[in-house]
């Protein structure tokens, strides 16, 4: 399995201009952790939970003791970058610029390794510049859950060609809620994984399924929204 057969797609993003607000906002709406900063069609940046974590609208920054010119010099460029971070008020200001990346052909054993080595959750996928999904640490989870006893490599081609149909049926419906949910495909079996709100979008999304060729069965293992614990 590489990147293409297990990241979410399409990316919810956002632009440098986006204010803080409405990020937290559309991590909170879409029930995401971080979110792509977009500009010009190239990937610069990225803001995860942790970028917000310290502000001061809430009383989370740092609280710096008044402290002499001198030794404000040999602080360095600290302080000042810490004051952006959670003062700022669009994503330039607080995004992680040039965030790790992978190819959408990349193994998922080494997207493993990437997630572990740096201590990130997510990795955007890029094909050639082009940002085409995200895998998370969750996606990871969901194609361990998926995969069979056995592995089907002979299977592997036709489960991509589903995939894709699959997605470029739903990404057309309206009842299909984009970054809430995700679709993989192992040994001819679709797997849906994130939220639904409703069972009427529940057997939309099987019978998507079931009139894509190569289909052998659908597993929804999503989550109705309103079973939710309320966020606080």
């Amino acid at each position: 399995m590489n990147a293409k057969d297990v990241m979410t797609t399409p990316v919810v993003t956002v632009t440098p201009d986006t204010t803080v607000r409405e990020i937290a906002a559309l991590l909170l709406e879409r029930r995401i952790s971080a979110v792509p900063v977009v500009a010009d069609g190239r990937l610069v940046g990225l803001v995860s939970e942790g970028d917000l974590l310290r502000r001061h609208e809430i009383g989370t920054d740092r609280k710096r003791p008044a402290r002499s010119w001198w030794l404000a010099l040999i602080d360095g460029p600290g302080a000042s970058a810490e004051y952006v971070k959670s003062h700022g008020a669009h994503a330039r200001d607080i995004m992680t610029r040039d965030p790790i990346t992978v190819a959408e052909d990349t193994p998922i054993a080494a997207i493993a390794t990437v997630l572990e080595t740096h201590r990130i959750k997510r990795v955007p996928v890029l094909r050639g510049a082009e940002l085409v999904g995200i895998v998370s640490r969750a996606n990871l989870i969901q194609a361990l859950a998926a995969r069979g006893p056995q592995e089907a490599a002979a299977r592997a081609g036709d489960d991509d060609a589903i995939r894709r149909q699959l997605l470029a049926e739903l990404e057309h419906q309206s009842w299909w809620q984009t970054g809430l949910s995700n679709v993989i495909v192992t040994d001819g079996v679709v797997h849906y994984w994130g939220l639904f709100d409703s069972e009427a979008q529940r057997a939309a999304a099987r019978v998507a399924a079931e009139n894509v060729p190569g289909v052998r069965r659908v597993e929804d293992h999503r989550v109705r929204s309103a079973d939710l614990p309320a966020m606080v």
